[in-house]
C-alpha cells in the first residue's frame, strides 16, 4: 500500500518531507540531555516566530547547539546521497560512491590545504574553494583513470579511488607532520567526519548552495537515464556524453566539497542509501534523485543521533558510525557482484 502511495509524485514529495521533519523533531529532542516534545515546541516557536518564553539553557541547548547541528547532518547526507546516485548512474556502475571514487578525499585534501596555509582563518570561502577545486580534480583524474575508450569499469574506477585516496592520504599526513597543536585538531576533524561544533553559519554558507545543486542534479534525471541504455543509444539520441558527464561531475564534486567543509569527510552514504533505493524502487533517476536526498539525509540525522547518544555523555565520530554500518554493506555488494560474473 506505501509503495503504491509513493507511486504519486506529490504524495512522494509529501511524505519525505514529513517524514524527515519527523526525524529531525526527535534528533532535537533526544541526545545527553533529553528535552520533552512540548519544551522543543515552545523553543522552535520561540526563536522562529518570537511566541511565548523558554528556559534559556534549554533554548540554549537545542536552538544553538542541536538544531544546525542536526540540519547540517540533512544536508550533507543528502547531499552524500543525491551525488552517489548520480554518479552511479553516470557510470553505469551500482558501486560507484563519491567516497570509494576518492572525490571526497580530494575536497578533504583541499580543506585541510587551506587549513594549513592559514587562509581558512583569513577568508571565509578559503576553506570551500579549495574543497571544491580538488574534490573537482579527483573526480576528473579518477574518471580518466578508470575510462578506457570511454567506457568505465566498476574495477577500474574502484582500483583508481583507492590509489588517488592512498596518494592523497599520504600528502595529508605529510602536512600533519609539520602541523602545530590547533591545525592538526583541524586535519583530525576532517579525516574521522564529524558534526559536533556546528554552528548556524555553516548552515548558512553551505545550506543553499547544497539544495540549488541537487535541485539541478534532479533535472538531469532524463539525461541520466537514457545514459543507463549505453553510450552508443546515447549519442543516437543527442547526448554528448563527454561533455554531460564533465557537467555533471562538476555538479556533484560541488556538492561533495560544500558537503565536507561542513562535516569533514564521511564515507558510504553516497553508496549504501542510493543502492537500497534502487532494489525497492528500480533504476529510474526521476525517482531515485529526489528519494535519495531526503532519505540519505534521515540516515545521516539518524547516524549522528546514534554518535551522539550511545556513548553519552562522550560521543562518537558520525565517520565511525557510518563505517561500521557501510562498510559490511559494501563487502555485502562486492560477494554478489563477485557471484553474478562467475
Amino acid at each position: 500500500m506505501l509503495k503504491n502511495m509513493l507511486k504519486n509524485r506529490f504524495s512522494n514529495y509529501i511524505f519525505f518531507i514529513g517524514l524527515s521533519f519527523f526525524v529531525i523533531f526527535i534528533s532535537l529532542c533526544i541526545g545527553s540531555v533529553n528535552v520533552p516534545f512540548g519544551e522543543v515546541m515552545d523553543i522552535l516557536k520561540y526563536n522562529l516566530f518570537q511566541v511565548g518564553e523558554v528556559n534559556k539553557g534549554l533554548n540554549g541547548i537545542i536552538w544553538q547547539i542541536r538544531a544546525p547541528r542536526v540540519l547540517a547532518a540533512f544536508l550533507v547526507g543528502g547531499g552524500l546521497a543525491i551525488s552517489g546516485a548520480t554518479i552511479q548512474s553516470l557510470f553505469q556502475n551500482p558501486m560507484a560512491d563519491p567516497g570509494i571514487l576518492g572525490i571526497s578525499s580530494g575536497a578533504s585534501l583541499g580543506a585541510i590545504i587551506s587549513i594549513a596555509l592559514g587562509l581558512s582563518s583569513i577568508f571565509l570561502i578559503a576553506t570551500p574553494l579549495f574543497a571544491i577545486g580538488f574534490a573537482f580534480l579527483a573526480g576528473i583524474l579518477v574518471y580518466n583513470l578508470g575510462t578506457h575508450k570511454g567506457k568505465s569499469t566498476i574495477l577500474g574506477l574502484i582500483l583508481s579511488g583507492i590509489a588517488l585516496s592512498t596518494f592523497m592520504g599520504a600528502i595529508n599526513s605529510l602536512i600533519l607532520s609539520n602541523l602545530g597543536d590547533g591545525h592538526a585538531r583541524e586535519y583530525i576533524f576532517w579525516a574521522m567526519g564529524s558534526l559536533s561544533g556546528r554552528h548556524w553559519e555553516h548552515i548558512y554558507f553551505t545550506g543553499a548552495p547544497i539544495i540549488i545543486l541537487s535541485f539541478l542534479l534532479v533535472r538531469y534525471y532524463k539525461e541520466l537515464n537514457i545514459l543507463l541504455l549505453g553510450e552508443e543509444q546515447s549519442y543516437s539520441l543527442g547526448i554528448d556524453v563527454v561533455k554531460f558527464r564533465k557537467k555533471i561531475l562538476v555538479i556533484t564534486s560541488s556538492i561533495v566539497a560544500l558537503s565536507v567543509c561542513i562535516s569533514g569527510n564521511i564515507g558510504f552514504v553516497g553508496l549504501v542509501v542510493p543502492h537500497i533505493l534502487r532494489r525497492i524502487w528500480g533504476s529510474d533517476n526521476k525517482i531515485i534523485l529526489s528519494r535519495s536526498f531526503f532519505l540519505g539525509g534521515i540516515f545521516l540525522v539518524l547516524a549522528d543521533l546514534l554518535s551522539r547518544t550511545v556513548v553519552a555523555p562522550k560521543e562518537l565520530s558520525v565517520g565511525i558510525i557510518t563505517s561500521l554500518l557501510g562498510a559490511p554493506y559494501f563487502m555485502y555488494l562486492l560477494t554478489k557482484y563477485k557471484k553474478e560474473e562467475i
